[in-house]
């Protein structure tokens, strides 16, 4: 049954990290004055919450070929510190709009590699940053650490500064698959950032899988998710491998032939769900686990759970801004992102001018039909009573609801639908049929991963 839901399901489809999407944002080099004035006015709603700041750190010393991120490959770590100032001009420019030190909330180090980056220079960037600003009482702090190349000494100088939160990119334990995504990953690497991030009292791991990559099998994602018996995350995200090569053409580096096909792909991800379910983790919407005490797990029983660019979270704060080169910022009803070179980048901040190369300023419509795949994405759930415009989508894709009414996934009630665990697995076709861009859409043109 799950295997013909694959075949007949497996299509291209936004993630709905924001909505609309990127490829459908309609402003091209974005006004700056007009957008810090948004940022500012966002700020204000919400002062005494604080904010979501986000850092990209694009430099990788290797290529892992499975990796749709921006990143610059390179051994020349001379490029850090150039890098960092720009970081704090542009972190300069948003606090001078804002007018006073901003609290931040949320703040989150992706990549790249940030631990590319050496322990001072990270401490001389989260000074910078933090003279500027204030931590919110409750705050997270987190990172992205490779176990290849994160030290004790980035974990001790990051505790030290507030961080308490680490996610570590595993993506898979088995040594074939690791070759053929170019990430050969000693688990011993693994046990040591563990170790040091339990001594040093982080208070969550995080552990990134993906499945669906090159040569991948039921046998060996099960053997790799039967090691996370030894490491215990709190959390773990399970990831479905995103074949887009022609936006990352590193993945050119293997066949497709040496792919798992949908209805592997499926197997594999029903199969790891019963595991992690057997050892205690809970489903968190379609791609995190959690345990039972975690915040995530409490988030999504008390119906606050959130989505953002970076995934799901506890935060509900809707103005999180992006540094660094292609970093997208959200004031949860306008967005923009970065240019994606570091040059560019660089330039445009040695200018004194806000490296935007596109963003969109959402209508009321948009702003509903976010919140309405919001819902679904993170509760499951979702009515449609309150809104005549939603009524009508939901009218609208009644024929295609019952449908999957009939294949399980959701069930339909009087101007709502509840999603069914099975359901779950295909959310984000579910969340297409109420997003008019995509249902309008008649290009052939590939942007979007396939659904599966």
């Amino acid at each position: 049954m799950i295997q013909s839901l694959a075949q007949k399901y497996n299509r291209p489809i936004p993630r709905y990290t924001s909505y609309p999407t990127v490829p459908y944002w309609k402003e091209v080099k974005p006004n700056s004055h007009k957008w810090l004035f948004h940022v500012n006015e966002s700020y204000y709603k919400q002062k005494e919450e604080g904010i979501s700041l986000y850092i990209h750190l694009p430099f990788c010393e290797s290529l892992c070929t499975y990796c749709g991120c921006n990143k610059r490959i390179t051994k020349k770590h001379e490029l850090e510190k150039p890098y960092i100032e720009a970081i704090l001009a542009e972190w300069k420019l948003y606090v001078t709009a804002i007018g006073g030190k901003p609290v931040i909330k949320n703040l989150h180090l992706g990549g790249g590699t940030p631990t590319f980056f050496s322990p001072d220079t990270l401490k001389l960037m989260m000074e910078g940053i933090l003279s500027q600003s204030r931590i919110a009482q409750k705050h997270e702090f987190s990172f992205e650490g490779h176990p290849n190349n994160t030290t004790y000494e980035h974990l001790k100088v990051l505790a030290d500064l507030g961080f308490n939160r680490v996610s570590y990119g595993i993506q898979d334990f088995d040594i074939t698959v690791q070759k053929a995504i170019h990430r050969l990953q000693p688990i011993e690497n693994v046990r040591n950032v563990v170790k040091w991030s339990r001594e040093l009292n982080y208070s969550s791991i995080n552990f990134d899988l993906i499945y669906g990559l090159p040569f991948q099998t039921e046998a060996t994602l099960s053997e790799s998710i039967e090691k996370l018996k030894e490491f215990e995350p709190e959390r773990i995200a399970l990831y479905s491998y995103a074949h887009v090569p022609w936006k990352s053409k590193s993945q050119r580096g293997y066949d497709e032939s040496n792919l798992p096909q949908a209805e592997q792909k499926i197997n594999m991800y029903w199969q790891a769900k019963q595991q992690l379910n057997a050892m205690g983790y809970v489903n968190i919407g379609m791609d995190h686990f959690a345990k039972p005490t975690d915040e995530l797990t409490i988030a999504r029983d008390k119906g606050y759970l959130n989505r953002n660019f970076m995934g799901y979270t506890t935060d509900k704060n809707e103005l999180m801004i992006g540094l660094g080169c292609s970093s997208i910022s959200s004031t949860g009803k306008a967005f923009v992102q970065n240019e994606k070179t570091v040059e560019l980048y660089q330039n445009s901040i040695h200018e004194k001018t806000l490296p935007l190369i596109v963003g969109h300023y959402s209508t009321e419509q948009e702003i509903e039909v976010a919140e309405l795949i919001k819902e679904i994405i993170c509760n499951g759930k979702v009515t449609f009573q309150h809104s005549a415009f939603l009524m009508n989508l939901f009218e609208g894709a009644m024929d295609s609801l019952k449908e999957m009414e009939q294949d399980e996934l959701l069930t339909i009630g009087n101007y709502s639908l509840d999603v069914t665990t099975k359901g779950m697995l295909f959310v984000r076709n579910i969340c297409s049929l109420f997003d008019p861009v995509i249902q309008k859409r008649t290009s052939d043109k590939p942007q979007f991963s396939q659904s599966i």
